[in-house]
C-alpha cells in the first residue's frame, strides 16, 4: 500500500468532525473485564478500520494547526527511534522524545515533542490513531495535551504531541522513588483534570473521554494537568438521546459500573472515573492493588464507605502528606469523591460542578482551618448533601455563589 496521499492530501485528516466518528462505532455488547490485570481492555475481534482515508475523504476537514510530518522527519528528530529516547510505552505503542525546529522543516518553531508510534501488533490500531487525530486536531484547551502533528505513511501511524516535562500523574503518585506530591499540588492537578473533562463534556458536540486514569494525565513543568491519549474518546449523546451504546472499553478499576454492565456510555461515566482518580490522589493508593489484603485490593470498595464518615475518612488520607493539609478541605474533597463514585449515575455531579467544588480547595494547602479557607468550604454538611443529592430529579441552586463548597446540583441532562 502506498502513502496516504500527497503532501497536501496528508494534511487533510479524514472525517475530522466529531460527528462523523459514529461511522466507526460497533454494535454494543457486554465485554467481560479482565479482573486479573489493571490494564486497558477492549474487544479486538472486529476488523480494524481500513488503513486509508479513501472512504471518508468526502467529509474531510482541513486542520490548519496540525502538521503532516513525513516518516523521515520523525526518524530524524528521534535519532531513528533510539532506545535512549524512549519516554514510555502503552497499549498504543512506544513514545519517544524528539525536538523539532527549522532544521526539520523551515518555519517550525523550536519545540521539544513526544512522538507516539503505533505498535502494529498492539491492542490499539488505526481506528484509535484516527480518533486521536480527529479529536485533538480540533479541540484546544489548556488542560488537553496539544497535538502538534501526525504521520500517515504506508502502514506507519504516528502522533506528535507537545512534550510534557514531568510525565504522568501515575508516576508521581506510585513510583517508590518519586517525591510525594503536596496537598496543594494534588488539588491543583485534580482541578486541572476536572477542567479538561468539563470542557469536553460542554463542547458543542459533547465528548466522552472514556479512559480517564492517572497514566493519561500528563504534567508540564508547572504541574499543570493535561489529558492525553484520546484513542477511546467517543462523541456523546445528542438531543433526546440519553446515552451512547458502545463496546465496553477502558481500564479495569476506573470504568463506571453501569457502563461495564450495559455498554451505555454517558458523561457521568467519566465522572465516576474522575472520582477514582480523586480517590487515588487522596489516598496515594492505586485503583486496584493485588499486593494488598483482599478487602483492600479494590480502592473504591475499601475507601468509599469511609468517605462520608468524619471519624474514618482521615484514616485513609495518604500518610505521606504528614498532616500537611486542611482537615476541612480534606473532608470536602472526600465528600466530592463520594458522590462522584455513586452507583447511581444520576446522583453524580456534572464535571462543571466538580470544578466549582475544587476551586476553593486550591487555597487550603496548609493545616490552618481558619481564614485561609473559602467561606464556601465551611458550609454545613447537610447543605453539602442536599446540593449533591438534589430531590431525585435534579435541582439548580438559585445562588451561584453557594456552589463552591459542592456541586451546585446534580443536574440531569
Amino acid at each position: 500500500m502506498g502513502n496516504c496521499g500527497t503532501r497536501e492530501e496528508a494534511a487533510v485528516v479524514a472525517n475530522a468532525q466529531v460527528q462523523q466518528l459514529q461511522m466507526f462505532s460497533l454494535p454494543a455488547k457486554n465485554t467481560p473485564l479482565d479482573k486479573k490485570h489493571n490494564r486497558s481492555f477492549s474487544d479486538v475481534s472486529e476488523p480494524s478500520t481500513p488503513r486509508n482515508f479513501e472512504d471518508s475523504r468526502k467529509n474531510a476537514l482541513l486542520y490548519t494547526n496540525v502538521i503532516a510530518f513525513t516518516l523521515f522527519e520523525l526518524e530524524t528528530i528521534t535519532k531513528s527511534f533510539r532506545s535512549d529516547y524512549v519516554l514510555g510505552e502503552g497499549g498504543f505503542g512506544t513514545v519517544y522524545k524528539g525536538y523539532i525546529d527549522e532544521n526539520v522543516r523551515v518555519g517550525l518553531k523550536s519545540l521539544p515533542v513526544a512522538v507516539k508510534v503505533l505498535n502494529k501488533d498492539g491492542l490499539q490500531g488505526h481506528r484509535e490513531w484516527l480518533t486521536e487525530v480527529n479529536f485533538l486536531g480540533q479541540l484546544r484547551h489548556p488542560n488537553l495535551v496539544k497535538l502538534i502533528g501526525y504521520c500517515c505513511e504506508d502502514d506507519h501511524r504516528l502522533l506528535v504531541y507537545e512534550f510534557m516535562f514531568r510525565g504522568s500523574l501515575e508516576n508521581h503518585l506510585f513510583r517508590k522513588t518519586a517525591v510525594p506530591l503536596s496537598w496543594a499540588t494534588r488539588m491543583m492537578i485534580a482541578l486541572g483534570a476536572a477542567k479538561g473533562l468539563a470542557f469536553l463534556h460542554n463542547a458543542e458536540r459533547p465528548v466522552i473521554y472514556r479512559d480517564f486514569k492517572t497514566s493519561n494525565i500528563l504534567l508540564d513543568s508547572d504541574y499543570t494537568a493535561k489529558l492525553s491519549d484520546f484513542g477511546l474518546a467517543k462523541a456523546g449523546p445528542q438531543g433526546d438521546e440519553t446515552h451512547v451504546s458502545t463496546r465496553v472499553m477502558g481500564t479495569y478499576g476506573y470504568a463506571a459500573p453501569e457502563y461495564v454492565m450495559t455498554g451505555h456510555l454517558t458523561a457521568r461515566s467519566d465522572v465516576y472515573s474522575f472520582g477514582v482518580v480523586l480517590l487515588e490522589l487522596l489516598t496515594g493508593r492505586r485503583s486496584v492493588d493485588k499486593t494488598r489484603p483482599s478487602k483492600e485490593q479494590s480502592l473504591v470498595d475499601w475507601a468509599r464507605p469511609k468517605l462520608n464518615d468524619k471519624r474514618k475518612l482521615l484514616q485513609i488520607i495518604d500518610p505521606r502528606l504528614e498532616d500537611n493539609y486542611s482537615v476541612r478541605a480534606a473532608q470536602k474533597a472526600c465528600s466530592l469523591a463520594y458522590y462522584c463514585l455513586s452507583q447511581n449515575p444520576k446522583a453524580r455531579p456534572l464535571m462543571s460542578d466538580v470544578v466549582e467544588t475544587l476551586e476553593p480547595l486550591q487555597c487550603s494547602s496548609g493545616t490552618n482551618d481558619g481564614p485561609t479557607l473559602s467561606r464556601a468550604i465551611t458550609l454545613p454538611d447537610y447543605r453539602m448533601r442536599q446540593r449533591f443529592a438534589g430531590n431525585g430529579t435534579g435541582c439548580r441552586s438559585p445562588n451561584p455563589n453557594c456552589s463552591a463548597g459542592g456541586p451546585a446540583a446534580c443536574r440531569v441532562r
